[in-house]
């Protein structure tokens, strides 16, 4: 029995004859602006088994054809089990080793996340908790990928506040069973994998209930009588919010069935460390298009109160024209983000425009220049500032910050059974 939200899963891991690097595939949430890199990815994958085929790139979710090709992942799930694709690993985790590109390794555990124990919503004290806010309207697309599907595969990627490292020190990977090891495609860098055996999972269900101890949660964040943040969401906050979500209307829709041993209840995740020098906190810049940017600009100069003089929040704004760097005198949130996130909400709302969440300055001023629109620059995020703000605000304003460049975001291998 686990004594936290996380713990072992029935893992499913390609068998050894899957060419890996074709079947690792990144992050669905990643490069939404940018056909060519899928383009590019579909290139490469060719008909090879891989996870490809078992999600939907959200640079799609718009699409026409949207529901066929939630309609192919499901036959796609329903083939790769028929022919045997996968092994199972009955009440694992799995140890992962992440070289990135720029060659500083990440450690990750694979286990799943008892959704019972997760609440996104603002001002939640559950033991695993949203960092940004949750947009709803996300969710409804995101279940109809997990209706019907047999399989989910994460790309989540959850937190602790760790500062000892106590829960990855039980490892010793030397003595574990390797299950894979393959080079990333698009510049994704290495991974390997590791089975994690009963004896180590114990030292490291013991390390994170020594961090979920509320006495030692109250002296190490200054608070009393406080509950217990554990777990923070550091990537794939939506598709947490989708397993919820699904497991809530599945209960609902079985009042009289007892499904607290259903496989819905749970989603594989992976847990890191937030002090690994490989997580950095970058922020997640803006861009804005199919708007009149000069009426934009003179707006927000107005009701943010705009200005050359310094102040603590301040934002750069770039396109075809200008670059400016600017202070806000009028702020509506503890951080630069969210007093521009809320004026860009309203404008949007009021004068219509679209609004994309970029990774990499040059990326967002590119993408600015192809669509004749504004992108806007932020400050990166002290990560030491997740926890203590989460527990005593609630989440962030939605993307917030990032771990790291869109290279290294979390590449989907693993997956496991979600129906009965």
């Amino acid at each position: 029995m686990n004594s936290t939200a996380f713990g072992s899963a029935d893992i499913l891991i390609p068998n050894k004859n899957t060419n890996m690097e074709k079947w690792a595939v990144i992050a669905c949430d990643q490069y939404t602006g940018e056909p060519e890199y899928w383009d590019s990815v579909y290139e490469k994958v060719g008909d090879s088994p891989s996870t490809l085929n078992l999600v939907l790139p959200e640079i799609y979710l718009e699409n026409s054809d949207v529901s066929e090709r939630i309609e192919n992942i499901h036959k796609s799930m329903d083939k790769y089990i028929s022919e045997n694709i996968f092994t199972e690993y009955k009440n694992s985790m799995v140890y992962v080793e992440r070289i990135q590109s720029n060659g500083i390794l990440r450690k990750g555990i694979i286990g799943a996340i008892d959704l019972e124990k997760y609440d996104f919503s603002k001002g939640s004290t559950s033991e695993v908790r949203a960092t940004e806010a949750t947009v709803i309207e996300r969710i409804p697309p995101r279940i109809k990928v997990r209706q019907g599907a047999p399989l989910e595969l994460p790309h989540i990627m959850i937190l602790v506040d760790d500062e000892k490292d106590t829960v990855f020190s039980a490892i010793d990977k030397n003595k574990l069973e390797k299950l894979y090891d393959t080079k990333l495609m698009q510049n994704g860098g290495e991974v390997s994998g590791y089975l994690i055996d009963g004896n180590t999972q114990e030292l490291i269900d013991k390390a994170l209930s020594a961090l979920a101890d509320p006495d030692a949660f109250s002296e190490k964040y200054g608070l009393k009588d406080t509950p217990v943040l554990l777990y923070a969401m550091g990537d794939g906050n939506h598709s947490l919010a989708t397993a919820k979500e699904f497991y809530e209307q599945l209960k609902k829709a079985n009042p009289d069935k007892d499904l607290s041993n259903h496989p819905a209840r749970y989603a594989l995740a992976e847990i890191v460390n937030l002090h690994s020098d490989a997580l950095k906190f970058e922020a997640i810049y803006r861009l804005v298009y199919d708007v009149d940017n000069e009426k934009l600009i003179n707006e927000m100069t107005e009701k943010l109160a705009l200005s050359d003089t310094q102040s603590e929040q301040y934002f750069t704004y770039f396109s075809e024209n200008t670059e400016k760097k600017v202070y806000i005198g009028n702020t509506s949130s503890n951080l630069s983000v969210g007093s521009l996130q809320n004026f860009l909400d309203e404008y949007i709302k009021n004068n219509g425009g679209k609004i994309d969440y970029i990774h990499g300055i040059e990326n967002v001023k590119n993408l600015a220049l192809r669509h004749k629109g504004l992108a806007f620059i932020l400050p990166d995020m002290d990560k030491s500032q997740l926890f203590p703000t989460v527990i005593a605000d609630g989440a962030l304003p939605r993307k917030t910050f990032s771990m790291g460049h869109a290279d290294d975001k979390r590449f989907y291998i693993e997956a496991r059974k979600i129906t009965e």
